[in-house]
């Protein structure tokens, strides 16, 4: 897809980068350092939306002319939050909590253009459902260095995918840029930023 302004992914994600690529997007990447903060008693939705927003605004500021896409996954599992890990221990923990259950994905994504004056954020949800991980498993995964960047402890696009029994909702949300829902707010809130 072409836009007739320029587009900035405000993350250093390589899976949002890669997926905007593949689907024909010319952008820059600016990523936002916003520190990510909790809400006590807020949403994971909720969450996910405003750490998105914030990321966006923050370089939308600076880029008033330019649409801006911020975007924020989070992993949620028995009501908690499930971030990146913070070490090789706690991913190996993450992942034998995940083994043979359900959890929840969430990623927040947010348009900003604001010579427009626009501003638009949704939510998109997925239940991804592992199969059994055993030990030798999770540390060769461990070991690939993999887990360390991915909220949750693994990617689904990468050898994380080995684990994954079952998803219910977009695949690309897991990766965490959920495409339709890109696509469904560019054409309905930002379709005269679209090349013909």
């Amino acid at each position: 897809m072409k836009l007739n302004v320029p587009f900035i992914l405000a993350s250093r994600s390589p899976r949002r980068s890669h997926l905007l690529t593949s689907t024909g997007f010319t952008f820059q990447i600016l990523p936002s350092d916003r520190e990510e903060t909790n809400i006590t008693g807020e949403s994971p939705q909720k969450m996910a939306a405003r750490l998105a927003s914030e990321k966006a605004s923050h370089i939308a500021s600076t880029s008033p002319s330019a649409l801006v896409l911020g975007a924020d996954t989070i992993v949620i599992l028995d009501d908690k939050i499930l971030g990146k890990p913070a070490d090789e221990q706690d991913a190996r923990r993450m992942l034998s909590t995940l083994s043979g259950r359900s959890h929840q994905v969430i990623t927040g994504i947010s348009l900003q253009h604001l010579a427009s004056e626009r501003v638009e954020t949704r939510t998109e949800s997925t239940i991804v459902t592992m199969g059994a991980i055993s030990t030798d498993q999770i540390d060769r995964y461990v070991a690939s260095g993999s887990p360390l960047d991915k909220a949750g402890s693994y990617g689904i696009q990468d050898e994380g995918a080995f684990f994954v029994q079952r998803i219910e909702g977009d695949f690309y949300n897991v990766m965490g840029l959920p495409l339709h829902l890109l696509y469904l707010m560019l054409t309905d809130k930002f379709q005269d930023l679209i090349a013909n």
